[in-house]
């Protein structure tokens, strides 16, 4: 694993499976778009439609919009971005951009299951399909030409070995989106390379004082916890708060970056982030449907694209917080 930031690569690598999510609460579906330059041969074209699981204003799923949108105005393609966390919405967000005969769709697959009748629609009416984030395991078989992220598994298995150095012998690992598959898979792949007790803890990433108040609950009631795992940047930092209001000496890592996220690893508040830089999985999504919809390449044969894991530590920090703060970390 990784311990420096990692490089953007335009067609990173191409082995193992790419997968995850971070949580976002359901919100109203937002769009927006990057045009294409006046007088190109795409102004007229539908564009790509880029629909996540995210809710609005999540630090991560912007990180992701950013991404798509950089790169439809690189390629002078129309981008539109819409998120909703609740899977039968985000299904008829779907159904709304084949209707609308958009040129592509790139879509988070945290509730596989919920979407498969839209997605199919989508492949059925020849729209080229790309799935990010979450859903890796499904992505071929409901006909996307490939999937882009990282697998949970193996980041799980990372941020296990990096909490067992760290003499974690009992872990809480806190979920904060029901149904959601990828991060089951994370605390599954901690389970496997802690080589100690992994206990899970539901919480509602819409509520963080209530996420507080139920971690710090559960580290008074257990003094035999001595590590957390949060899934998610905003719950990374409810989970600091709550070891501080309970007095514990639990050691807190977590999934995914935000400006507070990489501030506390810094500071020492965290000990990492397993970085799946979103910022690709919004960016190359266009580039890949781009490359399909103007010379009928694939990427990948057959296998995800990951964009992770990586991890963030103190001794990065310093270099990711520019970059954060730039928005495409």
């Amino acid at each position: 694993m990784r311990r420096t930031p990692i490089v953007l690569a335009l067609l990173g690598a191409l082995a193992v499976t790419g997968c995850s999510s971070s949580g976002g609460q359901s919100a109203p579906a937002e769009s927006s778009a990057a045009a294409a330059p006046a007088g190109s041969s795409a102004a007229a074209s539908a564009g790509f439609a880029v629909i996540t699981h995210g809710g609005a204003g999540d630090s991560f799923w912007d990180v992701v919009k950013n991404g798509a949108e950089a790169a439809g105005k690189q390629y002078g393609v129309k981008v539109t971005y819409q998120g909703d966390g609740d899977p039968a919405k985000q299904s008829q967000l779907i159904d709304q951009a084949v209707s609308e005969k958009v040129d592509g769709i790139v879509v988070s697959m945290a509730n596989p299951d919920a979407l498969k009748e839209a997605i199919g629609k989508a492949v059925a009416a020849k729209i080229p399909v790309v799935t990010i984030n979450s859903g890796a395991d499904s992505s071929k078989a409901f006909g996307a030409i490939t999937h882009v992220g990282q697998s949970e598994d193996v980041a799980g298995r990372g941020a296990g070995e990096q909490l067992k150095a760290a003499g974690v012998t009992k872990l809480l690992c806190v979920i904060h989106e029901a149904g959601n598959v990828g991060l089951d898979q994370r605390c599954k792949g901690a389970e496997q390379t802690l080589g100690g007790t992994v206990e899970r803890l539901q919480v509602d990433v819409g509520n963080l004082a209530d996420v507080t108040s139920k971690v710090t609950a559960k580290l008074q009631s257990d003094k035999q916890v001595n590590g957390v795992l949060a899934l998610n940047p905003a719950v990374a930092v409810a989970a600091r708060d709550a070891i501080k209001d309970s007095g514990s000496q639990a050691k807190l890592a977590t999934f995914d970056l935000s400006g507070d996220v990489v501030s506390a690893i810094k500071d020492g508040e965290i000990l990492f982030a397993v970085d799946q830089q979103q910022y690709l999985q919004g960016y190359l999504p266009i580039t890949f449907l781009n490359l399909y919809k103007n010379n009928l390449n694939t990427v990948g044969g057959g296998l995800p694209v990951n964009t992770g894991p990586g991890f963030v530590t103190k001794d990065n920090a310093e270099q990711v917080a520019k970059l954060a703060e730039a928005g495409t970390r």
